[in-house]
């Protein structure tokens, strides 16, 4: 079965998961970190190589202070806790996105993090915090601009390498949770022929079943990448 080699996760319904059982919003993105470790497990028990998970977008700065601050400390608090568990399963962790407009505490964190598992040769584990596919895009003009790149020599690969995801391969398929169907900014330049796979299910209910069928659906596809 053709499986997809790199998949991105729009992780969406943590408030509205969180709403319909009359509870606070950051419960719902509480639950929404068990959801994440259901994926990474199940992207590993998969064979998909790389997985990288929306975590905070550039336009969510425009969510209450209260929110914003809650969900930073989430992540600091869950990388502390989960940072040796997923060193110990051999998968290599990072950041892409503008990673020094974050809390100086939680940007140690993910120093701290990436580091750690730097070496590791399993599942490779991105998550886009602060990110925007734009100003991604914006970023590599701008490092470009000070090496006085010669825009004669400029095609996509040699661009594709100033973005934060220089490495990353292409993205296979895209998967997004609470039935919005939109790209919201997330990872533009690699997804042009990517799968789009959108499912009802809310973030904190995504489960490993829930993934294996959007795999299943992948697979059963044709990509044609503008051939015939």
């Amino acid at each position: 079965m053709m499986v997809p080699v790199h998949i991105a996760i729009i992780m969406d319904g943590n408030g509205r998961w969180a709403q319909k059982k009359g509870l606070p919003r950051v419960a719902g993105h509480r639950e929404g970190i068990s959801a994440v470790r259901r994926v990474v497990r199940a992207s590993v028990d998969n064979n998909v190589k790389y997985l990288t998970l929306y975590s905070f977008s550039t336009e969510n700065w425009k969510r209450p202070r209260q929110e914003i601050e809650f969900l930073f400390s989430l992540m600091e608090s869950t990388l502390v806790v989960e940072m040796k568990t997923l060193h110990a399963e051999n998968i290599r962790v990072r950041f892409i996105g503008r990673i020094g407009q974050l809390p100086e505490k939680l940007q140690k964190i993910i120093g701290d993090t990436e580091k750690l598992t730097f070496k590791n040769t399993g599942l490779n584990l991105t998550f886009a915090v602060n990110y925007g596919g734009r100003q991604e895009i914006i970023d590599a003009i701008k490092v470009l601009s000070k090496m006085k790149f010669s825009v004669r020599d400029l095609d996509e690969a040699s661009f594709g390498r100033f973005l934060y995801s220089s490495d990353l391969p292409d993205v296979d398929l895209v998967i997004r949770t609470a039935g919005e169907q939109r790209l919201s900014n997330f990872l533009i330049w690699q997804s042009i022929y990517a799968e789009f796979y959108f499912t009802q299910v809310l973030w904190p209910d995504f489960s490993e079943d829930d993934l294996k069928r959007a795999i299943d659906d992948f697979a059963r596809r044709k990509r044609k990448f503008g051939g015939l």
